[in-house]
C-alpha cells in the first residue's frame, strides 16, 4: 500500500482528496493536516506527502524540509495554485519530487502519487536547470536590493515614502519639517544609489524592492 500524507489548510479541497485516494486499491491515506505543526505530528511511516505550499501557521517549503529530514525516503508531491516558476523552483530546491497545479485532475494526481512512489520524478533534467537559473538570478536581485536597501539612510528612506503618493518638494519638506533644498538633495542621492533619473523610475525601483509601500 501506498501510505499517503495530505497536508492543505482547504478542508474543502483537502477531505475530497483525500476520500478519492482512499478508494485506491493501493493507497492509504495514513494523515492528514491543515497547519505545519499539525503536519509535523503525523510524520511517521509514509510513502508520499502531498504538501500545499501556502499554509497556516508558517511555510510549505519549512515542512517539505522537515520531511525530507523525519522521513528521507518518502517522495514529496508539491500541490499548489502558485504558477510562479521561482517557487516551483523554490520547492524543488528543498527536497520536492514533483509540482502540480491545484486545478489538476484527480486522475492526475493519483498518477502521480503513484509514480512518485515508484521513486519516479515530475520533472527533467533540463526543467530543473532552467529552474535553478531562475533561482539564481532571483537571489542576485536580492542581493542587489539589500545592498541599495543599506546604501540609503533612514532620512532617504523617509524622502521616497513620502513621495510614494506623487506629493511635491514642498510637500514633502512640510511633512518631514525639512528645507525643500533638503529634500532635493535627498533626492539627487536617491537617484544615484538607485541608478535613475526620474521621480518614477525612483518609486517603480524602490516598490520593485519592497523599499517603499504603494497605495
Amino acid at each position: 500500500m501506498i501510505r499517503v500524507l495530505l497536508v492543505d489548510d482547504h478542508l474543502a479541497f483537502r477531505e475530497p482528496l483525500a476520500f478519492m485516494l482512499a478508494r485506491e486499491r493501493d493507497m492509504t491515506v495514513v494523515g492528514q493536516a491543515g497547519t505545519v505543526e499539525g503536519a509535523r505530528d503525523c510524520l511517521n511511516e509514509l510513502d508520499v506527502a502531498v504538501v500545499d505550499l501556502a499554509l497556516d501557521g508558517g511555510n510549505g517549503l519549512d515542512l517539505v524540509r522537515d520531511i525530507r529530514q523525519v522521513c528521507p525516503a518518502a517522495a514529496i508531491l508539491i500541490l499548489t495554485a502558485s504558477n510562479e516558476p521561482i517557487d516551483h523552483a523554490r520547492a524543488i530546491e528543498a527536497g520536492a519530487a514533483g509540482i502540480l497545479h491545484k486545478s489538476s485532475s484527480i486522475v492526475e494526481i493519483i498518477a502521480a502519487v503513484r509514480r512518485l512512489a515508484a521513486g519516479e520524478k515530475l520533472y527533467d533534467v533540463g526543467e530543473v536547470i532552467e529552474l535553478f537559473r531562475l533561482l539564481g538570478q532571483q537571489r542576485e536581485q536580492d542581493r542587489a536590493a539589500q545592498e541599495i536597501a543599506a546604501s540609503l539612510t533612514p532620512r532617504e528612506r523617509e524622502v521616497l515614502q513620502a513621495l510614494a503618493p506623487g506629493r511635491s518638494d514642498r510637500e514633502i519638506a512640510d511633512e518631514l519639517h525639512i528645507a525643500v533644498e533638503t529634500v532635493r538633495t535627498h533626492m539627487v542621492n536617491i537617484y544615484r544609489k538607485l541608478g535613475v533619473d526620474s521621480r518614477t523610475d525612483a518609486l517603480l525601483v524602490a516598490a520593485r524592492y519592497g523599499m517603499v509601500k504603494l497605495g
